[in-house]
C-alpha cells in the first residue's frame, strides 16, 4: 500500500486537519509519517496519534523587522536538505502539506525528489508559506469557494474545492454524556463560548460582563484559554475550562449554539456539527485578517452571524445573542444545504487520485 508523508505545523491549526485524515488512511493500510519542526506542536500531536515523526530545521519570514529574517533563510535551506534526505529514506508516494513555514522546505525537497505534493489551504486566502509552495504542488485543496480567486492564475487550474478535514471523534459526541460531564440539565439551552488562546481576552471579558443576563436563559460552557480562568466568575449554570481534551466531542454535542473566533478549522467543525454560530473574528491588527474574511464568507452564505471585536460592547453582545437564537433554525437549514461539510472524504479522494490508490 502507499506511503504518505504529512507536513505542516507551527500551530495546531496546521496539524489537526492532517490528523483528521489519518484514521481513514490507516484503515486502508497506508503507511504514514510526519515531517515537522522540532519545536512546534506537530511533534507532540503526531506522536500522540501514533504517527512516526521526523524533525527538520525551519525558519520564518516575518512581516516586521527582525535580525532573524537574515538568519532564517539558512535554516530553511538546511531544512530542505534534511527533508530531501528523509524523503529519500521514506520513499513516499505523496506529500500532503497543510502549510506553516515548516512545510516550505519539505515541499521544495519533495519537488526535487519528484514526489507529488497535495496542498490544503484552510483559510479563505492562502498564507505566505502556502503561497511560496503553490507552484510546486500537483493539487491545491481549498475550504472556501472564494479562495480560487485569491490564487495566481497559474494555480487556479489545480484548485479543488473540498472543504476542510474534520476530526472524526468530534462527529461521535454524545449530548447526554456532555450534559452529565458539565452537570447541566435539559431545562435551558447550552451556549458554548470558545475564547480560544490567541486574543482570548476580549471574548472572555465580554462574556463575563454579561454572565448574569445570559444565565437567565442559557447554561454556559466557556473554553477560555490557558491562564484565563476566573474563579470569581463561577456561578450556577456556568462552567469554565482552559481547554478540553477527550470531553470536547460530548460538550460540543451538548451545545445548542456557539460563540467562537473564526479560525477555519473551528468554522468547518461547527458547520459539520450544525451549530448556530456567532463569530467574533480576530481583528486585523492581531492577525493578517484571515479570520475576518473567513467570517464574512460564512455570513454571506447564511451559515453564521458575525460581530466584529471593535463592536463588542456588553449590550451589543446581548442583542447579537438574541438574534442568533431567533435565526438558529434558518442557519441550521443553510448549513445542511451548504455542501461544504464533508471535507474529509473529498480530500481523501484527491489523495487517492494522485497515487492511483483505492479510495480510503
Amino acid at each position: 500500500m502507499p506511503t504518505l508523508v504529512f507536513t505542516g505545523g507551527g500551530t495546531a491549526g496546521h496539524v489537526m486537519p492532517n490528523l483528521a485524515l489519518a484514521p481513514r488512511l490507516r484503515e486502508q493500510g497506508w503507511t504514514l509519517h510526519y515531517i515537522g519542526s522540532a519545536a512546534g506542536p506537530e511533534r507532540t500531536l503526531a506522536e500522540g496519534a501514533g504517527i512516526p515523526f521526523h524533525a527538520v530545521a525551519t525558519g520564518k519570514l516575518r512581516r516586521y523587522f527582525s535580525w532573524r529574517n537574515f538568519t532564517d533563510p539558512a535554516r530553511v535551506i538546511a531544512g530542505a536538505f534534511q527533508a530531501f534526505s528523509r524523503l529519500g529514506t521514506l520513499k513516499p508516494d505523496l506529500v500532503f502539506s497543510k502549510g506553516g513555514f515548516v512545510a516550505v522546505p519539505v515541499v521544495y525537497a519533495a519537488r526535487l525528489r519528484g514526489i507529488p505534493v497535495v496542498l490544503h489551504e484552510s483559510d479563505l486566502t492562502p498564507g505566505l508559506a502556502n503561497r511560496l509552495c503553490l507552484r510546486l504542488c500537483r493539487r491545491i485543496c481549498v475550504s472556501f469557494p472564494e479562495t480560487r480567486d485569491h490564487l495566481p492564475a497559474s494555480a487556479r487550474a489545480k484548485c479543488i474545492l473540498t472543504g476542510s478535514p474534520i476530526r472524526p471523534e468530534l462527529l461521535r459526541g454524545d449530548k447526554a454524556a456532555g450534559l452529565a460531564f458539565l452537570g447541566f440539565t435539559t431545562d435551558k439551552p447550552v451556549l458554548l463560548v470558545m475564547g480560544g488562546s490567541l486574543g482570548a481576552k476580549a471574548v472572555n471579558e465580554a462574556l463575563r460582563a454579561n454572565l448574569d443576563w445570559i444565565l437567565k436563559t442559557h447554561q454556559i460552557v466557556h473554553l477560555c484559554g490557558k491562564g484565563w480562568l476566573s474563579p470569581e466568575a463561577d456561578a450556577p449554570g456556568y462552567r469554565q475550562f482552559e481547554f478540553l481534551g477527550a470531553e470536547l466531542a460530548d460538550v460540543m454535542a451538548a451545545a445548542d449554539a456557539v460563540v467562537s473566533r473564526a479560525g477555519a478549522n473551528s468554522l468547518f467543525e461547527l458547520l459539520a456539527l450544525r451549530k448556530p454560530m456567532l463569530l467574533i473574528p480576530l481583528p486585523g491588527k492581531a492577525s493578517r485578517g484571515d479570520q475576518i474574511l473567513n467570517a464574512e464568507s460564512f455570513a454571506h452564505r447564511g451559515l453564521a452571524h458575525v460581530l466584529l471585536q471593535e463592536n463588542l460592547a456588553p449590550e451589543v453582545l446581548r442583542d447579537a445573542l438574541a438574534r442568533l437564537g431567533h435565526d438558529a433554525p434558518t442557519l441550521i437549514r443553510n448549513m445542511e444545504a451548504s455542501g461544504l461539510s464533508h471535507g474529509t472524504g473529498r480530500v481523501l479522494e484527491v489523495i487517492a487520485g494522485e497515487v492511483g490508490a483505492p479510495l480510503p
